[in-house]
């Protein structure tokens, strides 16, 4: 111990010729090393924990079997016990599982240049592949020859899709076969279904819909995003188990907001009443709802405020929400203290009866911290929502007052995304089991 003291004292006054400041080399030479050692381990923690919090993105998942106390269980009887809840809900009340529009099935991050992957939702099986020239296709996901998943060990050749089990290659443009390597010709019309998709915010989005004949209509871009003065921050992700029109549905049902996310966020997301941090404060909101000029878009503004201690008014925000379509929420927050950011929600079902969810959040670098904060409590409030969506039923004709008219109109306009050809729930469940 001796031998390294020394050691250090010589580099530290090594240090004084140099700097020409002894006052600090003084005092550490009354520190022991251990000491030293302490300290910075310390001011290395400390400059982890900043760049984790201002460089690194959040990402928050909640597991897709977690329950509330965090157990989780056998898959294969979760997915039992999802069939037996579907008994009691109100099958015969439900409305179509897979609605009509555009439905983020991936996210763009993770689909690197030249890989494929499977994906299952919407009662289909997907595979997307993303190009060395960074375009991506999304086709049926089994070959017509012999079954093969094309996702699973398929090869990206140019813009074509290899299938793993005898290398029948099919283009992504429209899905029509163009190579089998054994043989002279190919045969006619040997092709799979190429679905539309587009890449946005983030995600991929697939455009799903019973009727042929319907056309997509645009997904407006993010002139923000597009030109990076607000970039992505993290996200967070859910497993609910329920119909999906619950999800977009809680946006018109003002009154659940008092009821349900007044309570700070610290409270935690079950039991608020009984918290212990119940007396730092509340929040307040209040909100509309209604369809826009735009048929397939409608708007909800928000307003909040926070009171600390129930005194002092702080944290003022303004929110717009547009659903855009049965599936997808872009919202767009101001604050005057810390400024603008926006999330983009997907809803995507894996089943009839449970749905991914995803907030994709992106922020001013400046707000990198602060934006930590917000994802955390955004995720609270979900997960506030969860607790309910997870354990009720559905009620196709609901007992409402005359305040809750903001529901009727929603579902009036949530219903022109089902059609006459939309799989009922019954068909879709036997389909997916």
């Amino acid at each position: 111990m001796d031998y390294e003291k020394n050691n250090l004292l010589s580099f530290l006054y090594g240090l004084k010729s140099i700097m020409k400041y002894d006052q600090w080399l003084i005092i550490l030479s009354h520190i022991d090393l251990r000491t030293i050692i302490l300290i910075c381990s310390l001011i290395f923690f400390l400059c982890g924990f900043l760049y984790w919090l201002i460089f690194v993105p959040l990402n928050w998942i909640k597991d897709i079997d977690q329950t509330g106390k965090g157990i989780k269980s056998n898959g294969k009887r979760a997915a039992i016990n999802r069939l037996r809840k579907s008994r009691t809900i109100g099958v015969k009340e439900l409305p179509p599982p897979y609605p009509n529009g555009w439905y983020g099935i991936l996210e763009s991050s993770n689909l690197s240049p030249g890989e494929s992957t499977h994906i299952s939702c919407l009662g289909e099986q997907f595979v997307a592949f993303r190009t060395l020239k960074n375009e991506v296709f999304v086709v049926d996901a089994y070959c017509p020859h012999l079954g093969a998943n094309l996702g699973i060990g398929g090869r990206v050749v140019g813009d074509n899709i290899e299938c793993p089990f005898h290398h029948w290659s099919f283009r992504g443009t429209d899905g029509v076969c163009t190579n089998i390597p054994y043989s002279t010709c190919v045969p006619p019309a040997t092709k799979i279904k190429k679905w539309i998709s587009k890449e946005a915010h983030g995600y991929i989005f697939v455009w799903y819909s019973a009727e042929a004949s319907e056309l997509p209509w645009d997904i407006p871009e993010s002139k923000e995003v597009e030109n990076k003065t607000i970039v992505y921050q993290g996200r967070n992700e859910f497993h609910v188990r329920c119909h999906i029109q619950e999800i977009p549905e809680n946006g018109a049902d003002l009154a659940h907001f008092r009821a349900i996310h007044n309570d700070n966020i610290i409270t935690g997301t079950s039991d608020q009443k009984h918290s212990i941090f119940s007396w730092l404060g509340y929040h307040q909101w209040q909100a509309s709802w209604s369809p826009s000029e735009t048929k397939h878009i409608g708007e909800i503004q928000m307003s909040h405020m926070f009171e600390l201690f129930g005194k002092f008014k702080c944290f003022q925000m303004t929110i717009i929400g547009k659903q855009i379509g049965p599936a997808y929420v872009h919202l767009t927050l101001h604050s005057p203290s810390i400024g603008s950011f926006q999330i983009f929600q997907t809803v995507t079902p894996v089943e009839p009866l449970l749905q991914k969810v995803v907030h994709r959040f992106y922020g001013s670098p400046k707000i990198a911290a602060l934006m930590k904060f917000l994802i955390f409590g955004e995720t609270v409030m979900f997960e506030r929502d969860m607790n309910v969506w997870n354990h009720k039923m559905y009620r196709n004709s609901p007992l409402l007052v005359a305040e809750e008219s903001p529901l009727k109109k929603f579902r009036k306009w949530y219903s022109q995304f089902y059609s006459d050809n939309s799989k009922s729930f019954q068909s879709a469940n036997s389909q997916d089991w």
